[in-house]
């Protein structure tokens, strides 16, 4: 009786450790997943994108950190990423529209800085250095570079470059990432999309997107995409098992999911701030206007002389236009100027007429309250309310990226301010960029 009573709790142990490890494996899956999609995408699009080898310096703050290991197959065009030797996630070099997590490489570029992906093309948007900037706008752009993790600031005034800081081993020629200001290059890309092929629908008001949206969804109006008034069911933080992180590190074809959410709320009533619909917006602009993942290129970069630039490009070969966005801040301060000049470039309109007063202005919404327009975000909310943020100008209006990056643009004192960095759980008044642009605006009034 001892012997089989013996037998028995070995199996049962036995049993409760096989049940714990399946547990286990599946509660750590699906962070071991991300972790290391993350890590691998960010140290491929570091490498064959920009030319920087420090890749855990990009990763932000968490457990599995210390224990990820990435590396690069120079002749294969990879990146992997793992923990503990476990876990594999590999990013592949696609094309010159950067890397994609399950993508086919397209092959060595190199342990180098790769070349401008815009070799030819008009001037674009000219940006000259000032003969003589304000006093004040030295000591204001030493203490915003100071800040925690600060990468890279431009000032602009009138097309003029005021000042500029960098920390070590950054400068005018390094890309950076933006994240969610690619959302604003997004929009923008839509007031294009109408100038060069008018005989498309890209109204605001247009309905009936996408052909799968047979129910309720069919109501949504790209108005509503641009405002992130959809409706789609979306979860925006970055942890285990939201959409965003299940879109950008395990679906190939990142609209086609963001796509796929049900209906939330009434299209429209509601606003959810949602990188999935700006994902949707560049699918339709790629299946109305025809361009693949050159289509930023083309549209956008090459006519405003961002040489830098390059717009990431998922599996499926569509535009990740919620976040994979790269440029100099220089080049980030070319795009600020071009809106600040609402669309005209060397005296071509180059965006609808009043497209930049559409994209900047709010309307009434349920659900986040701050001021936002069409993929900006606003200083004012129009409605009498106080300033989001006092030491900036009524008619402020932002680029916002995840980690601290900035384009800040107020046309009443003609002024662009760029800010790049690494600045995790950072916003725009705790780097004190709010204050820089007050400061500035005060210097040059």
């Amino acid at each position: 009786m001892t012997r089989r009573r013996t037998t028995l709790i070995a199996v049962i142990a036995v049993v409760a450790l096989i049940a714990t490890a399946v547990a286990v494996g599946a509660w750590y899956r699906p962070m071991l997943l991300t972790g290391t999609g993350y890590a691998a995408h960010n140290a491929c699009a570091l490498h064959f994108l920009v030319g920087r080898e420090d890749y855990e310096s990009d990763l932000p703050p968490n457990p599995l950190v210390p224990l990820m290991r990435s590396s690069i197959d120079e002749e294969a065009g990879t990146a992997t990423s793992s923990v503990l030797g476990v876990a594999f996630r590999q990013s592949a070099h696609v094309s010159e529209y950067g890397c994609a997590l399950g993508g086919r490489a397209a092959g060595s570029q190199g342990n180098r800085p790769p070349p401008p992906l815009l070799e030819d093309g008009p001037p674009g948007v000219l940006l000259t250095e000032a003969a003589d900037a304000p006093d004040e706008i030295s000591p204001a752009l030493d203490e915003a570079a100071a800040q925690d993790g600060t990468r890279g600031l431009v000032v602009v005034h009138r097309g003029e470059i005021l000042g500029e800081r960098y920390a070590d081993g950054f400068g005018p020629d390094t890309r950076q990432l933006g994240w969610s200001m690619a959302k604003s290059v997004a929009a923008t890309l839509v007031g294009r999309a109408q100038i060069e092929t008018p005989d498309v629908d890209l109204a605001p008001d247009a309905t009936g997107l996408r052909p799968e949206w047979t129910d309720d969804r069919s109501q949504i109006s790209l108005d509503d995409l641009l405002r992130m008034t959809s409706g789609l069911e979306w979860d925006e933080e970055y942890d285990l098992g939201t959409p965003i992180t299940q879109m950008l590190f395990l679906e190939p074809d990142m609209a086609a999911f963001a796509a796929s959410q049900p209906l939330a709320h009434s299209p429209g009533s509601y606003r959810q701030y949602s990188s999935g619909t700006s994902n949707i917006v560049c699918d339709l602009l790629h299946e109305r206007t025809g361009l693949g993942p050159e289509m930023a290129s083309e549209l956008l970069f090459r006519p405003l002389g961002m040489r830098s630039a390059v717009l990431e490009a998922d599996a499926s070969g569509g535009s990740v236009c919620s976040s994979y966005l790269w440029a100099t801040p220089r080049d980030w301060a070319r795009f600020g100027q071009f809106v600040l000049d609402d669309g005209e470039v060397d005296g071509r309109r180059l965006l609808p007429a009043g497209w930049m007063d559409y994209a900047t202005t709010g309307v009434p919404a349920g659900g986040e309250p701050e001021p936002y327009g069409a993929q900006w975000w606003l200083n004012d909310a129009g409605d009498g309310s106080p300033l989001r943020f006092a030491d900036m100008p009524a008619d402020a209006y932002w680029a916002s990226g995840h980690d601290g990056q900035y384009i800040v643009v107020v046309p009443s004192a003609d002024l662009v301010v760029v800010r790049t960095g690494f600045s995790p759980g950072s916003s725009i008044d705790s780097l004190g960029v709010d204050r820089l642009v007050g400061e500035v605006v005060r210097a040059v009034g």
